[in-house]
């Protein structure tokens, strides 16, 4: 059955980016674009070996909403809308949260995203795995 409301998070790699893509290429249907801004005294975060402040905050809610723009904008090339939100927290958890609030019934996202460190690799590559594991819907995993 063809889904009625896709969701694409996006962190702003390329992954993430062709996830789009092939979503909105593949399903003419709802998308969502969602962005998960992690809570920057969160142990894995940046603020966490850094700190955090009111600008490091500031900013990533700033990159979380040049991530969504971005979304939309590459949609409107393919004549197509989507809808988008931000929300703070873990990835995976926020992922599933909303999927389960919004009436998703499909889930495409990136494998691994972020910067191409082995810790960022390994984290970012961990939302994908629990999403997986998790998700009570099919999820698409773009390589």
């Amino acid at each position: 059955m063809a889904p009625s409301h896709v969701l694409v998070p996006l962190d702003g790699s390329p992954l993430a980016a062709d996830a789009l893509d092939d979503a909105l290429e593949l399903f003419d249907c709802r998308v969502t674009v969602l962005n998960v801004v992690t809570p920057l005294d969160a142990p894995m975060s940046e603020g966490g070996i850094l700190g955090a402040d009111e600008d490091r905050r500031e900013s990533a809610r700033d990159r979380a909403d040049r991530i969504v723009d971005r979304a939309t904008d590459r949609a409107a090339e393919s004549d197509r809308r989507v809808e988008t939100a931000v929300r703070t927290g873990d990835p995976a958890a926020a992922i599933l949260e909303y999927v389960d609030a919004h009436d998703v019934d499909r889930i495409v996202m990136g494998g691994h995203g972020g910067e191409r460190g082995r810790v960022a690799r390994r984290l970012l590559g961990t939302v994908a795995t629990s999403v997986v594991g998790e998700a009570p819907v099919t999820v698409t995993v773009v390589r």
